[in-house]
């Protein structure tokens, strides 16, 4: 599950993302309020951990503005505002779930377990269909026609990634941020990495996608 926190509290974040990592979890920080919209375009996220009193934008105004767009993400409002008239508001604003600061860090990780629990709404769909070829993000298969492989967890959210964006060419950069995280310090070679590791995936089941380099830019997913 990818999480993004957004709390200006530096100290707290910082212990927060700490143990979040221990459980598997890979957590990436925003501490002011209007630049979560960013994060949101740039980022694959699973779960949005918001507080509410926050730089600029406060969490409810974000909130509101997440559900105008109709982005259903989850959200735990996370806050010291624990009147049960804040947490009314929280909740009618779209929130999924209400913790007050402070807190317990094994009871956000509960939480956050029983948000991970719930079943999906029927318009979000697992597979993701190219032509033939079709990803499973639910179990990470990647299937064409009778024959389909296993995949690793980035391996799948690198062919998500390509998959939405058919026919694009994808930057470096941008696979990087969406795959890895904004936070995430990693090198450049991974991405070229993981696509030697994704081409080799759609030759093993036979699909027809191909992904094209594109010298000194990125890649490009092209069904011929």
């Amino acid at each position: 599950m990818n999480i993004l926190m957004v709390e200006d509290d530096a100290d707290l974040s910082n212990v927060v993302v700490s143990q979040l990592q221990k459980e598997g979890y890979v957590t990436d920080v925003c501490a002011n309020g209007n630049d979560v919209a960013l994060f949101l375009k740039n980022g694959e996220y699973d779960l949005l951990l918001l507080d509410r009193m926050l730089p600029g934008k406060d969490g409810i105004q974000v909130l509101r503005e997440l559900r105008g767009r109709e982005n259903t993400i989850p959200v735990i409002f996370i806050t010291a505002l624990g009147e049960i008239e804040d947490r009314i508001e929280g909740l009618d604003a779209g929130a999924d779930d209400y913790l007050t600061k402070p807190y317990d860090i094994e009871e956000l990780k509960a939480r956050i377990r029983a948000i991970a629990r719930r079943p999906q709404k029927m318009e979000d769909n697992h597979e993701f269909a190219v032509g033939s070829t079709i990803l499973d993000m639910s179990r990470y298969i990647l299937r064409n026609g009778e024959k389909e492989i296993s995949l690793s967890k980035r391996e799948a959210l690198l062919c998500l990634l390509l998959f939405r964006n058919i026919g694009q060419v994808l930057e470096r950069e941008k696979i990087l941020r969406k795959v890895w995280g904004m936070d995430n310090f990693v090198e450049e070679s991974n991405v070229d990495t993981y696509i030697h590791f994704v081409r080799r995936r759609l030759k093993e089941v036979e699909s027809p996608l191909v992904i094209k380099s594109i010298h000194g830019v990125g890649y490009c997913l092209v069904k011929p």
